[in-house]
């Protein structure tokens, strides 16, 4: 098995980058003005499995350790997200996902076998939001304020959490 001290620099090095993770790209959006390159499709795909993972390790009472960096980047998506809309000139749009969002918090849980459909599907709506971005980097044909540091620390947190797990 793993040291345990190995496995406690695996969780807070993961911590620490999500910490972060999303700073340079929202840097790039707020530098720019713009969200040129950036899937507000690939956002919410993004969101919504961050959302029902979060939701999942609370309602069963996963020890907070095990899920930390969710709520951590899941605020960084919100602020990103909000830049999104303000900079292509969408902002009113943010109450009416503000409402979807909080309503599908609760509406998870409602039924035991709702949350446990939600979570099975994180993985197909996780790919779906990379698609959504490389979709959408292929159309516009342009990476714009996309930021390789922020999925190159993205794919760092994947893999530390595969070997912590």
């Amino acid at each position: 098995t793993m040291a345990p001290a190995l496995l406690d620099l695996a969780n807070w090095s993961t911590w620490a980058v999500c910490a972060v993770i999303k700073l340079p790209q929202l840097a790039a959006v707020r530098a720019a003005r713009s969200a040129r390159g950036v899937s507000v499709g690939s956002l919410v795909l993004e969101l919504t499995g961050f959302l029902v993972f979060l939701k999942y390790q609370i309602y069963y009472g996963y020890p907070l350790q095990t899920y930390l960096e969710y709520p951590i980047i899941i605020a960084q998506d919100v602020i990103l997200f909000l830049f999104i809309l303000h900079f292509s000139g969408n902002t009113k749009q943010a109450l009416l996902y503000a409402v979807i969002f909080v309503g599908g918090w609760y509406m998870l849980t409602l039924q035991k076998w709702i949350l446990e459909l939600a979570m099975n599907l994180c993985t197909l709506i996780s790919a779906a939001s990379k698609l959504a971005q490389l979709r959408c980097l292929w159309q516009t044909k342009d990476s714009g304020q996309v930021s390789a540091l922020t999925w190159s620390m993205s794919a760092y947190t994947c893999a530390s959490k595969l070997w912590a797990t």
